[in-house]
């Protein structure tokens, strides 16, 4: 019986190729973008996950605040509460804590800028577990002056030879012995590391007061608490012990210190901290995309149960002759199911070769390391192929198998043959959907591009960035001088300025306890730093709004601050004048303010402005801004810059600087990668958003064939009465213009609250743009009418008599 089912199910795919085709390609369509999307979620969720006791794992965070309030929170604290909570809760299984101390690293001749490299103490290796495939991970990590490395480390030093026992030098100084190499970490991880250094070197560097010192930032710490363990409880038992422990410092400032369990998996998707150690992925993001690939699929199912049902009327004489010879419902519906499963098995083929061939492209857009030969890929695949021709075809069956021969032969079917209603409600769901993909897709490229135009109060074009030198000696400051002089001699070079924080990065120099001298600790409260030297603010165009920015002319600057804005008003202080000449207390040190710099933007605007201190340290080393000067207004700035002058700039930094690698890049691209995730975000959204729309005006174009092939004699019969093709054309199209209007009303309130929802983390925001919802109805209704107005200019163009002939 099956095999006769399979037989009738392939006669009726080839009978009917053009409907069969639209079937097939939309079902695909949909399962392939589903699968896609559904790849790209799984990644998110799966970071930590190859670490065995995963869920035992915890990273130790900490809330900042002062006088009471919350100032800062931190992914990375302090050094001492790793061995603290080891030694005082037995529910604390081992401890972890690790610290980024990237600098360059020496071998021979060679040179080569790591960032990505940590000192970490042994019990890291043994804890996450960090697999060595040399060396052993108990011991590797135990004495000074030993590493472990990557495999692609090793091979990038040191080829194909072995790299255990070989000797690298750190920042020309600082020789270290291989102990280890360990497999490369997978990129789902929110903790990617090169090369670990072992603890007991960072403390032969920072003294044993490092080992207990409560107040020293930078830390990652992390905890594996013995199974049972409940965090909430212990987290609580936790907090007594370090209130006790940090007390004394406390009352002294009137800062206070909270510390939080963060469980390891939930790191990546819902943690945006001070000193993340990578850029975390949002939660948000990934379940919206989610919401996506489900409205895909199931406007694919829908088209799918649209085109069956009308399609429905087509083959009622079949049903008619199958049932007076006997067969039952039941049997009709196991037939009509089997034709859903053949045509969703050939879907499901054709969307795995689809997926296969844009794999790549995907995964270059997302930037993820997703592979199609996963298992999670394939158990999806077996799941639609199972549930979707049942969810599909179970209606388009049921309607089928209903049909009464005696109402078929008498040509009366009734109003409601093939589901006309639902048939209408479904089709109005897909406009809806479609509509509200359309009004996200331009909610989020108007608020990306909002963004991206708005005045950021600071001069980032035509900027070339050095990372400034890891590898220096007492001379640092004569060279930077004379490097400076140097540059300067070229005419596209108007001002090289040094700092320790860029526009577009994070301000990590952050100072609590800060306060007008004359202001007891209830009044002191944290600021971000920034070190800057004379330069600085004429290079990047700030605006003074009363002061003086640091000059050289003022022997005393070294004792001076510049505050913004935002830095006066939690100050306390009523008016910028009202701050010049104030002097107050910070770092055990007393400095005067002399200039107030108006608020910009040091970061993008996802975030808030902060609360900035600007110091003179003219001697700063982490990053050289040279503002560079063309005739050209427009393009990238990598493109202004000619190779000549880089090389200029790259002989001098050697001259001044050798054992240094020179890296460089350009600020303009560098601030505009904050952005990233949302542009990538649009890209994907628009994409999926578009292909959604594709797949609704496939189903469309199938529907309305059938409706107007239904009303072929209607048509003929109004042409020979002198109708023009115009009037027919609204005429038909009527009913599904309705539908659009239907669709606008339901998706009104869904496109509003998906804006609102993704909009509300910008601090910096345009407000829901109902103009944008009205726009994207009225595409949904241009595209509906070209795709209906194909089919109806078909048939009206028909010669009237071959129109009243058809059956």
């Amino acid at each position: 019986m099956i095999k006769n089912y399979l037989i009738t199910a392939f006669r009726e795919i080839f009978k009917n190729r053009t409907f069969s085709a639209i079937h097939i390609i939309g079902l695909a369509l949909g399962i392939g973008a589903f699968v896609m999307i559904l790849q790209y979620a799984l990644y998110e969720q799966s970071y930590e996950k190859f670490y065995k006791n995963a869920d035992q794992i915890y990273r130790v965070r900490q809330d900042r605040y002062e006088n009471g309030k919350l100032s800062t929170t931190w992914g990375a604290g302090c050094a001492a509460i790793g061995p603290a909570l080891k030694n005082e809760f037995p529910e604390v299984e081992a401890f972890a804590r690790l610290t980024n101390v990237g600098g360059i690293i020496n071998i021979e001749d060679k040179k080569f800028r790591e960032d990505k490299l940590f000192a970490a103490n042994s019990s890291f290796l043994t804890m996450f577990p960090v697999k060595l495939i040399a060396g052993v991970d108990s011991v590797a990590l135990d004495e000074p002056y030993t590493a472990v490395i990557s495999e692609s480390i090793a091979r990038k030093y040191y080829g194909g030879e072995s790299a255990v026992g070989q000797i690298f030098k750190l920042n020309n100084n600082v020789n270290f012995k291989i102990s280890g190499i360990f497999k490369d970490i997978p990129d789902n991880t929110h903790l990617k590391f090169n090369i670990l250094i072992s603890w007991p070197t960072y403390v032969n560097w920072r003294g044993k007061e490092i080992e207990t010192a409560w107040y020293w930032d930078g830390y990652y710490t992390y905890i594996k608490l013995h199974k049972g363990t409940d965090p909430a409880a212990f987290e609580k038992k936790m907090n007594v012990f370090t209130k006790k422990q940090t007390e004394d410092r406390s009352g002294q400032s009137n800062s206070s210190v909270k510390f939080l369990l963060q469980p390891l998996r939930s790191i990546h998707l819902y943690s945006n901290l001070m000193w993340e150690a990578e850029p975390n992925g949002d939660a948000k993001t990934v379940y919206f995309l989610m919401v996506v690939a489900f409205i895909i699929l199931i406007i694919a199912w829908v088209n799918y149960i649209n085109l069956s049902t009308v399609k429905a009327i087509f083959r009622s004489r079949e049903v008619a002759v199958r049932k007076i010879s006997g067969a039952s419902r039941p049997a009709l519906v196991r037939q009509f199911l089997t034709e859903s499963f053949a045509i969703n098995i050939i879907a499901i083929l054709l969307a795995l070769i689809l997926v296969a061939a844009t794999m790549p492209y995907f995964r270059a857009l997302t930037g993820r390391s997703l592979r199609l030969n996963s298992s999670s890929v394939w158990l999806v695949f077996i799941v639609l192929a199972v549930v979707g021709p049942v969810l599909s075809g179970i209606y388009p069956a049921l309607v089928i198998s209903s049909f009464k021969p005696m109402s078929i032969f008498r040509g009366n079917l009734g109003k409601g043959a093939g589901g006309a209603f639902i048939r209408k409600v479904l089709v109005v769901f897909q406009f809806a959907a479609s509509i509200a993909l359309i009004a996200g897709t331009l909610t989020v490229y108007k608020q990306l591009l909002y963004m991206r135009n708005q005045d950021l109060g600071v001069n980032i074009n035509q900027t070339l960035i050095i990372q400034g030198p890891g590898v220096a000696d007492s001379t640092y400051n004569d060279k930077l001088t004379a490097f400076k002089a140097e540059l300067l001699k070229y005419p596209v070079i108007k001002s090289i300025a040094a700092s320790t924080s860029i526009p577009g990065s994070k301000v990590r120099w952050n100072a609590g306890g800060i306060r007008r001298v004359n202001d007891d600790n209830t009044k002191s409260n944290q600021y971000r730093v920034i070190g800057i030297d004379y330069d600085f603010v004429p290079a990047y165009g700030l605006s003074l709004l009363t002061g003086r920015n640091f000059s050289k002319e003022f022997s005393s600057d070294g004792g001076s601050v510049l505050f913004n804005e935002e830095a006066i008003k939690l100050m306390g202080f009523s008016t910028p004048e009202s701050a010049i000449g104030e002097v107050i207390y910070f770092w055990g040190n007393n400095y005067k303010i002399v200039g107030i710099v108006k608020d910009f933007h040091q970061e993008s605007l996802k975030q808030n402005y902060d609360a900035l201190i600007f110091r003179l340290i003219p001697g700063a080393r982490d990053y050289f801004s040279i503002k560079l000067s063309y005739q050209a207004k427009a393009g990238n700035d990598s493109f202004k810059m000619t190779q000549n002058t880089i090389e200029r700039i790259k002989h001098s930094w050697e001259q001044f600087f050798p054992g240094n690698p020179f890296d460089y890049f350009f600020l303009s691209n560098y601030y505009d990668n904050q952005y990233h995730a949302e542009k990538q975000f649009r890209t994907i959204f628009g994409w999926f958003a578009m292909l959604a729309i594709a797949i609704a005006c496939l189903g469309l174009f199938g529907l309305s064939w059938f409706v107007i092939i239904q009303r072929t004699k209607e048509i003929g019969i109004r042409k020979v009465n002198g109708a023009a093709v115009g009037s027919i054309l609204i005429l038909i199209s009527r009913e599904f213009f309705l539908l659009v209007l239907y669709g606008m009303i339901v998706a009104a309130p869904v496109a509003y609250i998906f804006s609102v929802n993704w909009l509300e983390k910008f601090p910096f925001r345009l407000g829901f743009s109902w103009w944008l919802f009205l726009l994207s109805g009225m595409i949904i209704l241009v595209i509906s009418a070209f795709t209906i107005s194909y089919n109806v200019m078909v048939i009206a163009h028909t010669n009237p008599a071959k129109s009243l002939k058809y059956e």
